[in-house]
């Protein structure tokens, strides 16, 4: 199993940015697609930028243009620049691997989640 350890968020001022990171440790065989999600209290957890192997990547439609997702393969690291932060972006940011175990069973894990705050 693995372990995902993030960092960066914050509180920031409307058309700013915040660059987010995602480490992910421990053993495992394989890992695949990862991504960032956020959620706002009383509403479901979204997807908001995923990569794969191939570093092919995919955005919600509410921060293209806007975020980056990028990853650091050798280092296990994934990260989300953001800018022209809106408030609306305002949420608990949460990092997510797609792995694969020595026994080549697909698994995924989260980190705990941290707070973005776009506030004047």
């Amino acid at each position: 199993q693995v372990q995902l350890e993030q960092s960066g968020g914050g509180l920031v001022q409307p058309g700013g940015s915040l660059l987010l990171s995602c480490l992910i440790s421990g053993n495992t065989k394989s890992i695949h697609t990862m991504g960032w999600y956020r959620q706002v209290p009383g509403q479901m957890r979204k997807l908001v930028a995923e990569i794969t192997r191939d570093n092919s990547t995919d955005y919600a439609e509410f921060v293209k243009g806007r975020f980056t997702i990028s990853r650091d393969s050798a280092k296990n690291i994934v990260y989300l620049q953001m800018r022209s932060l809106e408030p609306e972006d305002t949420a608990v940011y949460y990092c997510n691997a797609d792995c694969v175990n020595e026994e080549d069973e697909y698994y995924g894990s989260w980190g705990r989640g941290t707070q973005v705050t776009v506030s004047s």
